[in-house]
């Protein structure tokens, strides 16, 4: 059973009191602002923000077969190897279609004829403002991969339902991909099942 919570106005309002704010750090991709603030209860703090400047962009992709594509990739942050539905930054003023249909060609070669808007997505709201969009290809065609010089990918096409175990096994730990793949798993497939 699943009930819904009705936010009302005071709920939505800010507790937080910005007393002030510096940039502590920038580059061409982040910033972080270091925030003084007075916090719901009304103590005085610091509050660090990292600020993206590209909207993340990831596609998950279905053959006809329901077959998907992962993306293997060693990851700096993380100093681990991970898998990841194709992802990539989308420049303020481009279209995020846009951004998806030229990462999935970028990382994988793929030409998609059909795109479902699957969902957006807070990644990381505690410490970072990055907002992304999750896109569904279908009809594909296939093509010459091209990433960029900072990417060393590894391609694999493996059953939708072997991506899927992987989530809940914790073999896949981004974000984004989990989502994705919930997403597909949960509405769009069972969907598509029910029609039968």
């Amino acid at each position: 059973m699943f009930s819904i919570l009705i936010l009302n106005k005071t709920m939505e309002r800010n507790p937080w009191t910005i007393i002030n704010a510096k940039k502590v750090y920038e580059n061409p991709w982040i910033g972080v602002t270091e925030y003084d603030v007075l916090n719901p209860k009304g103590g005085s703090g610091i509050y660090g923000k990292v600020n993206f400047k590209n909207k993340a962009i990831g596609v998950i992709v279905l053959d006809n077969a329901d077959n998907t594509y992962l993306i293997g990739q060693f990851r700096f942050t993380l100093n681990q190897y991970s898998w990841e539905i194709p992802e990539g930054g989308g420049p303020e003023g481009e279209e995020p279609l846009e951004t998806a249909k030229r990462e999935l060609l970028e990382e994988t070669g793929i030409v998609a004829e059909n795109w479902i808007k699957l969902l957006d997505i807070h990644t990381s709201n505690s410490v970072t403002d990055e907002f992304g969009h999750i896109f569904l290809a279908t009809a594909l065609h296939f093509s010459e991969a091209n990433p960029e010089e900072t990417e060393e990918l590894r391609l694999w096409k493996l059953p939708f339902e072997d991506a899927y175990q992987m989530v809940l096994n914790g073999q896949i730990t981004d974000s984004l991909s989990i989502a994705a793949i919930l997403r597909v798993k949960i509405i769009v497939l069972e969907k598509y099942k029910h029609k039968d």
